[in-house]
């Protein structure tokens, strides 16, 4: 490993004994981005004119809250969804890339797995979205890689047999029940934690942050361990800068940390050179995958974090990303699917879910391919 701090620790709690640690790290895991303290003090100067102007500008960008005229928006997509292809369209094409390799699942949760949601604490999974992780993770090995505390999207997926990268891949644990795609080597259970040093100076933003987001209505701080989030989708889009301010206010003192921007939200994160890409390589190589030309990573994901496992799939040139979106976006990622909604959630009988509709026809292609391997051994 590099010289890093990294926890790799037996715990009986959480969701982990078999997870082995690679034998070659993924490449420059560790060491801190280095961001001068002038630098961040000047990117993150958000005190009126032009810079906060842009900064909020970003903001909107990323978390438009104007929907865009129908005949607009339909030439957009018609755009790009020729360069970014449906993935149930394309299923058949997708499969028989796969052939003859392992295909790894890489599921981001939040808009993915679940509908995007004012509380973020009431981003809850389907009991038929659970059914399908279920099965999918039988047929596959299977991630959540989420920006999330660990812990929490733990309690709302609620399977033990898949991998679990809270914070964006900072807090990475493995199943508790085995699986055929669990390790098989029973060493010492691991906890990969590679900002482990970065826990004390992470709650001290997340309760500086609180008292400032008190002033704000609508604004949510949120703790996920290894990063802290202010969730601004309920806050007045004339408060955003506002926001900004008092985000900046706090942050200008930790010129350790750098600040992420993603749907409706902000978050605080260590400087350190890891994202949800190194959290798929590391996965990979977990899972014995290092150098290995016939595995087929997929990785599944609506936001712009999910960008960085996007680009090290087309880096790696293995496997391909999805984006999940309803409108068009710049992304790395090869196909789209559309969203989860609230709707789809709570009848998700009667409506139509794109993504989980897209796992369970993986589901059924590998039971049907096994059905034909076992005919064929007769």
């Amino acid at each position: 490993m590099t010289q890093q701090n990294v926890v790799l620790s037996k715990t009986k709690s959480g969701i982990n004994r078999d997870l082995t640690v690679a034998q070659k790290p993924p490449a420059a895991p560790g060491g801190y981005i280095p961001i001068p303290r002038r630098r961040v003090l000047k990117n993150l100067e958000i005190n009126g004119g032009q810079r906060i102007n842009a900064w909020v500008d970003s903001m909107r960008a990323s978390s438009p809250t104007h929907a865009k005229s129908s005949s607009s928006l339909a030439e957009e997509h018609s755009s790009w969804i020729l360069r970014h292809p449906s993935a149930l369209d394309m299923f058949e094409q997708i499969m028989d890339a796969s052939r003859g390799k392992q295909i790894v699942m890489f599921l981001d949760y939040d808009g993915t797995l679940s509908p995007i949601v004012d509380d973020p604490d009431r981003a809850f999974m389907s009991d038929s979205m659970r059914k399908t992780v279920r099965k999918l993770a039988r047929c596959f090995p299977t991630a959540i890689v989420t920006g999330r505390c660990r812990d929490k999207v733990y309690n709302f997926v609620r399977l033990a047999e898949l991998y679990y990268a809270g914070s964006h891949g900072m807090d990475i644990q493995g199943p508790t029940r085995d699986s055929k795609y669990s390790n098989k080597d029973k060493g010492e259970p691991v906890l990969f934690q590679p900002a482990s040093e970065f826990l004390p100076m992470i709650d001290e933003v997340y309760n500086q942050l609180v008292e400032k987001m008190k002033s704000i209505p609508g604004a949510r701080v949120e703790n996920n361990k290894f990063c802290a989030s202010v969730h601004f989708r309920c806050v007045d889009e004339k408060k955003w800068s506002e926001l900004a301010q008092e985000v900046r206010s706090v942050l200008k003192e930790y010129p350790k940390l750098r600040l992420n921007q993603g749907r409706k939200v902000l978050e605080i994160r260590p400087s350190i050179k890891w994202d949800k890409g190194k959290a798929l390589e590391f996965l990979l190589e977990s899972l014995g995958f290092a150098n290995c030309n016939d595995v087929f990573p997929v990785y599944i994901g609506d936001d712009k974090t999910d960008e960085d496992a996007f680009k090290k799939l087309r880096d790696r040139g293995q496997g391909f990303g999805i984006l999940v979106s309803k409108f068009p976006k710049d992304t790395t990622a090869s196909y789209s699917l559309q969203e989860p909604n609230e709707a789809s959630i709570i009848y998700s009988s009667t409506c139509f879910v794109q993504v989980m509709d897209f796992l369970q026809r993986l589901v059924e292609w590998k039971q049907v391919s096994l059905r034909l391997r076992a005919r064929s051994r007769v």
